[in-house]
């Protein structure tokens, strides 16, 4: 089978398409043939070497993660035979293949008729935005700013805010491309946080502050969202894609301001049980077709380096997909 791979940190071009031994699956795994695999811009960092912390403690060669939906060929050992030939979707450290191994606890059943790009999002993109709403304690009517609007989590961020109950859902983008697409998925207001006043922006849309922010970019955009929070307003950070994690002075708080953090894998381990319903929650979005994932583009698994330099190039209006 095929499988892509990287040796050494650089550029997209230091991606290698490799030939590799069908995996076998062990006790509780299941076999997978992907059909469409959904792309993470973390991998764009950790490729260039950029993410070199205790977080993602990989040694090369390293693989590539991402979200995958395929049908399950074969089951390991003391497994349901009866997963054979159902779609499903899960998430993988060694994504990028032809042919992946899955932890059959994890797999999550795909709707019939449900499109490749939103399956994709079921396994890690809708349970990161459901988690960081979630995380935010977010009520009915309350405003929310979301930041990266456009991108695979953000949008649907924007969908979930809408889903339940948020009053006014405000998103941040860099264009007026983004903007225009993040208000298709549901946001009242859209702000270029390109703009250097784009927290006056924020208020002005928001005069009493908003309630819950969610933040994937962090460094000098956490910073400055803790201004544009209300008197008991959360902000929910969950990634750093600005590549620059930054530090809040502890003085930031004293006006009645909260800040938490999420992580799925977290969230997960720390209760399993409330993962698996949050799964059965969005897939029941899904079929409803009240949560749909936006495809930017979908190119062959040869050509994943264009996935990565896409990814890099931040224009992408949701989801990119490789498809071998």
């Amino acid at each position: 089978m095929r499988r892509i791979r990287y040796h050494s940190y650089g550029s997209p071009e230091v991606l290698a398409l490799e030939e590799a031994p069908v995996p076998v699956p062990k006790a509780g795994q299941v076999l997978l043939r992907a059909e469409a695999i959904g792309a993470n811009f973390v991998d764009t960092q950790l490729r260039r070497g950029m993410a070199q912390t205790e977080l993602y403690p990989r040694p090369l060669p390293r693989s590539l993660t991402g979200d995958v939906v395929g049908t399950v060929e074969a089951v390991g050992p003391d497994t349901d035979p009866g997963l054979i030939g159902r779609r499903v979707a899960t998430a993988s450290e060694d994504a990028f293949c032809d042919l992946i191994v899955a932890d059959a606890r994890w797999l999550v059943s795909v709707p019939d008729g449900l499109d490749a790009g939103t399956a994709s999002a079921l396994p890690v993109a809708a349970p990161v935005a459901l988690g960081v709403l979630r995380a935010g304690r977010l009520a009915h009517g309350e405003t929310v700013l979301v930041h990266s609007a456009a991108g695979a989590i953000g949008h649907l961020a924007v969908q979930l805010a809408k889903i339940l109950g948020a009053g006014t859902v405000i998103a941040t983008a860099s264009t007026t491309a983004k903007l225009d697409f993040a208000r298709a998925q549901g946001a009242d207001v859209g702000v270029n946080y390109t703009d250097e006043d784009w927290p006056e922006k924020v208020r002005l849309a928001a005069p009493g502050g908003v309630d819950v922010v969610l933040d994937a970019a962090g460094g000098e955009v956490l910073r400055r969202s803790l201004d544009v929070l209300a008197p008991y307003g959360r902000l929910v950070a969950y990634g750093a894609a600005s590549g620059e994690l930054g530090s809040i002075p502890v003085t930031d708080l004293f006006a009645l301001r909260s800040v938490t953090g999420f992580s799925l894998i977290a969230a997960q381990a720390a209760d399993p049980e409330r993962a698996v319903k949050g799964l059965a929650e969005l897939t029941e979005y899904a079929a409803q077709r009240l949560l749909r994932t936006a495809v930017h583009a979908r190119l062959p698994l040869t050509e994943t380096s264009e996935v990565h330099r896409l990814l890099e190039s931040r224009a992408q209006l949701g989801r990119i997909l490789a498809v071998p």
